[in-house]
């Protein structure tokens, strides 16, 4: 795994010990930061579910301003931590060894422009996680902020929210992208 564009371009990144994380594949993130690529300069990035933390860190070596990175297992939040050493980019990041949830029951003093959420396949964790940021609606910029979630197509459901849309999905091999606007 690596990064692929921007100030950290193919620096590679170390990938959490054992098989409990998934990271996404070069081709879907490309994808993904395509989709993004205008939003991402000067915004603020919640990376959910950080795992490796390719993902916030892809964001930060495009010129994301800050990310902060969420974890509860102690082996990923270790990785990040590394792989933001690695690749020159910790002094705009945060990594935090919380529960997501914990994370999500909480307002931000700033909201997020973009929050990536890429939980544990098949246990309805994407789901719940939005469906907490539909309750607080406010973590999510209300100018464009947007919500990016990974999943697996199995897994696939159009949850009834109030605050966000789905504008788009995109399926790559295994990875199923959606992504969601606030309104």
């Amino acid at each position: 795994m690596r990064v692929i564009a921007g100030s950290a371009k193919g620096r590679r990144l170390a990938m959490v010990p054992g098989d409990a994380t998934r990271p996404i594949t070069d081709r879907a993130k490309e994808a993904l930061f395509s989709m993004l690529g205008p939003d991402l300069p000067g915004a603020r990035v919640l990376d959910l579910f950080a795992g490796t933390g390719g993902v916030g860190i892809e964001a930060l070596s495009r010129g994301a301003a800050w990310c902060d990175f969420i974890d509860r297992e102690l082996a990923a939040v270790k990785t990040v931590r590394a792989n933001l050493t690695a690749t020159g980019l910790a002094d705009r990041a945060r990594v935090m060894r919380r529960d997501a949830f914990d994370v999500l029951a909480t307002t931000p003093d700033v909201p997020y422009d973009i929050v990536f959420v890429a939980p544990p396949q098949y246990k309805g964790m994407w789901l719940r996680a939005l469906l907490a940021l539909d309750a607080r609606p406010e973590i999510v910029a209300a100018d464009g902020g947007q919500v990016v979630v990974q999943i697996h197509p199995r897994e696939a459901v159009v949850p009834d929210v109030k605050h966000f849309e789905r504008f788009d999905e995109r399926k790559y091999g295994s990875v199923l992208l959606q992504f969601w606007t606030r309104r």
